[in-house]
C-alpha cells in the first residue's frame, strides 16, 4: 500500500513542507523539513482499513495528507464508541513521543480512501540524534499543543451539560462540518452513548441536554446530521 512517486490522489505532488506544516513540526527550518520528508513513510489506505488497532504497540505516528479517518475506543462492555473523526491535515499517534512501549488507546479506521505520511519510532529517534535542533524544536512545539488542549478542555469545564455539549457539537461542527449561513451542519452519526463518553456524562443525562438544546433552537437533527446555531 505504499504511496509511489511521492503522489497523492489526482496526482498531485507532496508539497515538500507537508509534515513541516503541522503543530509537531512548526517553526522548522528548511534542511530540517526536507530531513524529515526524505525518512517519512507514505502510504495509502482503502476505505474501511484499519491504520492501527486499540491496544497495538504506540510505535508509529501519521500526518493525514488526504482522506478522514474515525477515531474509535471499545467498551468494557465490548461497544464500539466513536470518540472523533480527523481528517487531512491532522496528526495521529504522537503518543509515540510519550513513552516507550505504550499502547494505542483507541483505533483508527479510514471512512474513504485515505493517505498518510509519518515514522516508526526507531526512524524519528535516529532523526532527531543526527538533528539536535530539530528535537527541541519538537519540545517546544509539546509544550505548545499542552497549553493548547488545555485551553480546548474549557469545553468540559462548563457546569451545565446542555453548554458543554452545545460547546463540543459546535467545536466538532467547525471542525468536520461545513456552514450553512448561521449554522453549522455537522454530517456525523453519533450515538447518545458515544456524546456521553465525549463528555463524560451518563447517557441519559445527554439525552436529556440534547432535548433541552432542541426546545431552545440551538441545535436540531436531520437524518444522520446535526444543525447547530452557530450565533
Amino acid at each position: 500500500m505504499d504511496c509511489v512517486c511521492q503522489k497523492l490522489a489526482g496526482g498531485r505532488p507532496l508539497d515538500p513542507a507537508c509534515l513541516g506544516s503541522i503543530w509537531l513540526f512548526a517553526d522548522l527550518g528548511e534542511a530540517d523539513r526536507r530531513a524529515m520528508l526524505a525518512r517519512a513513510v507514505r502510504r495509502r489506505y482503502d476505505q474501511g482499513a484499519t491504520i492501527f488497532r486499540q491496544g497495538a504497540p504506540a510505535d508509529r505516528m501519521f500526518l493525514i495528507k488526504a482522506g478522514r479517518v474515525k477515531l474509535s475506543k471499545v467498551s468494557e462492555e465490548g461497544r464500539e464508541l466513536t470518540l472523533d473523526l480527523r481528517k487531512g491535515g491532522d496528526f495521529l499517534g504522537e503518543g509515540m513521543l510519550t513513552q516507550e512501549g505504550g499502547e494505542f488507546p483507541l483505533s483508527a479506521v479510514c471512512l474513504e480512501e485515505t493517505f498518510t505520511c509519518g515514522f516508526d519510532r526507531p526512524s524519528f529517534e535516529a532523526l532527531v540524534l543526527e538533528r539536535p535542533g530539530l528535537g527541541l524544536q519538537v519540545i517546544r512545539n509539546l509544550s505548545r499543543r499542552i497549553e493548547w488542549l488545555t485551553a480546548r478542555m474549557g469545553d468540559l469545564a462548563c457546569s451545565h451539560l446542555e453548554e458543554r455539549l452545545y460547546r463540543v457539537l459546535l467545536r466538532m461542527a467547525r471542525e468536520h462540518g461545513s456552514s450553512g449561513g448561521q449554522e453549522l451542519i455537522l454530517p456525523l452519526p453519533f450515538t447518545h452513548e458515544e456524546l456521553s463518553f465525549l463528555l463524560g456524562a451518563h447517557r441519559v443525562s445527554v439525552t436529556r441536554a440534547l432535548k433541552e438544546l432542541r426546545e431552545t433552537g440551538r441545535v436540531r437533527q436531520e437524518g444522520g446530521a446535526f444543525i447547530i446555531r452557530a450565533a
